[in-house]
Formats: C-alpha cells, structure tokens, sequence
C-alpha cells in the first residue's frame, strides 16, 4: 500500500509538472535541455550491481545507495537554480519536474528494456519526489525575492542551503527504504538504516556536488556543469571498478560454494538456496550492510568442511550425524574458509554452526536453521505439504535445537512467499 501510494503520487506530481510545462510554455529551454541531457546521461550511466550467471540468487539491494549520482547532482543544482550567468530563472516548480522526469525517462529505457521495470518505476518515483520536494522549498521563496531579503547571499544563505540539502538528503533515505521496503516486504528499520549509513558517503558527495553546480551556474552560466561532473564522474568510475572487484570475489566465493556440489557432498544448489534463504531471515532480524554478506558468505560456504570426509552423508543431510561429528566438519570448514581470504567473521559463523544454539552468535543461529529447513524440505519434496511439515518440525525442535525467534522469522519469509532459490529442488 505504501509503495503504490508514492508511485501515485510521484505519478500526479510528475503529471501536474508536465501539464503546466506544456500549458505554459517552456521557460530558458536552452537551460531546461542542458539539465535534461545531464539527468538522462546520469541515469544511462547507472552504476548498480547486476546479478550475473552463475551468482548467489541474494536478494536484490543496491550496491550503492545512489545508482544515478550524476543524475541525482543534476537534478537537484536544477533545483536549487535561481540565476544563470547573472541572469535571473523563472523555470519553477512545475518545469523543474518536468525536466527531471523527462530526463530519467530517457535514462530508463535501458532498465526496462533488462527487465528491470519495477526497479526503475520506483528509481524514478524516488527522483521526482525528492527534487520536487527541494525546488518547492527553494523556487517560490528564491523567485519571490523573500529568500534573499531574508538571508541575502553571505554565510546565512550558506547555511539555508545545507539545512535544505540535509533534509532533502533524508526525505530521499525516506523514500528509497519505503519503496524498497514495499517491494522486498523487509523490515523497514534496517533498510533505512542502511540508507542513513550510506547518506556521509555518496549522499554527501551528491548533495555537495549538486549544489555547486547550482552556485557555478549562476555565476558561470551553463559552461560550468561540464566542469563540476568530472569529480563526481571520476567517482563513478572508481566505484564501478570496487564493484567489479567485489562481483568478481563473491563469484569466487559463489564458484567455492559449488565445491561440495560437485564432488557429491551436497545437493545440487543447496547451498545457493540456504545463502538466499539466510539473508532474508537476516533482514527479517534486523541485521544490515557487512553483517548480511558475512551471513551470505557462510551460508554458502557451510558445507565446505564435509569435503574432509572419506564417505560422504547421503544427500549431504549433516542432521543424522553426531554432534560431534558435525562440529568436527564445521571447525574443518572454519578452517578452509580462513585461507580463502574471506573475513575472520565468516570463518567464525561456519565453525560455530554446529554449536548449542545458546552459544551460537546470530548469524549462526540463522544458518544453522535455514539449513535445517532445507534438509527437511527436501526429504519431503514429494509430499505436498513438505515445506510446511519441515517448518513444524523446526518449531517442535524450538527452544532445543533452533532460537525461536529465527524460526518465527523463517515462517514469516515463508509466509511471504520466500525468496527465488530458496526452494528445494
């Protein structure tokens, strides 16, 4: 519900720009098509993560919190432009989002042509009613001459500035964790804990960078957005290489995780399944940023230590063994997992999985109940009931075997409907 709210409204706001843009005419368009050809160039060059091939069916989260930065500086020095050259703007509200929403619109194509409609309905739903919500506090009292007869153009208009770019930058982490929130069914604190974490790092550089646009502008004239994207485009290129790198290292994890698989150890995309499974009952408990791709990564590798055995588990169901057989192969995995590279962390969750639950650290706990219901679910993958049976017999084994609250929080990702990879088979 709160998702389809703001597309509608975000749709009206975007509707009402366009109509009065067209009723009224164009005003500077040689301006308007410099910030617009500015906003789509942004949004063609978008920098999120792409699930590739062969990857870990994760959920879907933005790499960066802004994957449009340049769009994002653009569309916001539009916002806060009061003078071009010396030379007062009448653009306003209304043409404002026009021009933004014409912009993303170009930048979009690309998204939608990979599928990726949803993602981008909401991307751009995000971008109008962020910029819409600064160039309404900013146009009317800039072009009614009230901003500058209260703060003139010294230090205090310096601080209107920053005080409006902070709370534009907290009306977008708003909006990006609510629409991410609608489409994912995740909790909605931890989501916008991750964007508020991510607003020091390129929410900052975005807001900086787009309001120096807007002062240059005004003094320089449009000759000065060249100038003031190469940072911010130098960044972007830097982050797409740490991006590459990362893709590159959890595939390499990813291709690890596969070891079992091969060798016959373990089903055929179970440990895909049970990182998937992990990191949405991760969310479910409040866990964000690093804490879930340590839970990923030891979801995938938890079986790696069972390669030490001479005869393999039938199916690779490690439940039938003894206990101490099972912290045998998981100190084994612990083991093999501190001389991949990966974060001491990760190697602590998969030597600790076997453990009594009450010792376990959370991650542990989530991976040593995601992977029991994998187990179980797959015996029962002929029964038509088998999940559910599988899910009540964690809850029987509640209190003893598995935390309560991990396996309420599995059922209510079940209940959802999981996530793509999480099902057996």
């Amino acid at each position: 519900m709160v998702g389809a709210l703001l597309r509608g409204v975000a749709g009206a706001v975007a509707a009402a720009g366009f109509g009065w843009t067209l009723w009224h005419g164009v005003a500077e368009p040689g301006i308007a098509l410099a910030f617009g050809v500015l906003v789509a160039a942004g949004e063609l060059a978008r920098w999120g993560a792409r699930p590739e091939a062969g990857a870990p069916p994760v959920l879907e989260e933005p790499r960066g919190r802004e994957p449009a930065p340049l769009a994002a500086a653009g569309a916001l020095a539009y916002a806060l432009l009061g003078e071009s050259a010396g030379r007062p703007t009448t653009h306003g509200v209304a043409q404002t989002v026009a021009v933004v929403v014409a912009g993303a619109l170009v930048g979009a194509v690309p998204q939608v042509a990979r599928g990726r409609g949803a993602a981008a309905l909401d991307h751009l739903a995000r971008r109008v009613l962020a910029v819409a919500f600064a160039a309404l506090c900013f146009q009317p009292l800039y072009n009614s001459g009230e901003l500058m007869r209260a703060v003139g153009r010294g230090p205090r208009y310096a601080l209107f500035l920053l005080v409006l770019l902070v709370l534009t930058a907290l009306c977008d982490a708003v909006l990006a964790a609510s629409l991410l929130r609608a489409r994912t069914g995740h909790p909605y604190g931890p989501l916008l804990r991750d964007e508020l974490r991510a607003l020091p790092g390129i929410g900052s550089a975005v807001c900086a960078t787009g309001a120096v646009m807007a002062l240059a502008v005004a003094v320089a004239g449009l000759w000065a957005l060249p100038v003031f994207c190469v940072p911010l485009l130098l960044t972007h290129l830097s982050f797409r290489r740490y991006a590459a790198v990362r893709d590159t290292y959890r595939q390499t994890i990813a291709s690890l995780a596969r070891a079992t698989e091969i060798a016959g150890y373990t089903s055929p995309g179970h440990a895909h399944r049970v990182a998937a499974l992990s990191r949405a009952v991760g969310r479910e408990l409040g866990l964000s940023g690093p804490d879930l791709t340590v839970l990923e990564y030891a979801a995938l590798m938890h079986d790696i230590g069972q390669l030490s055995l001479v005869d393999p588990v039938p199916e690779g169901v490690t439940a039938r063994l003894t206990e101490a057989e099972q912290r045998r192969i998981a100190l084994l995995g612990g083991a093999v997992v501190r001389r991949t590279g990966a974060p001491a962390a990760v190697a602590v969750v998969v030597e600790r999985q076997a453990d009594p639950y009450r010792e376990q650290p959370l991650p542990a706990r989530i991976v040593r109940t995601v992977n029991a219901y994998d187990e179980l679910s797959r015996e029962g993958a002929e029964h038509p009931d088998g999940a559910l049976c599988a899910l009540e017999r964690l809850r029987l084994g509640a209190a003893r075997d598995h935390h309560p609250k991990v396996v309420e929080a599995l059922a209510r990702v079940l209940a959802r409907g999981g996530v793509t990879g999480s099902t057996p088979g």
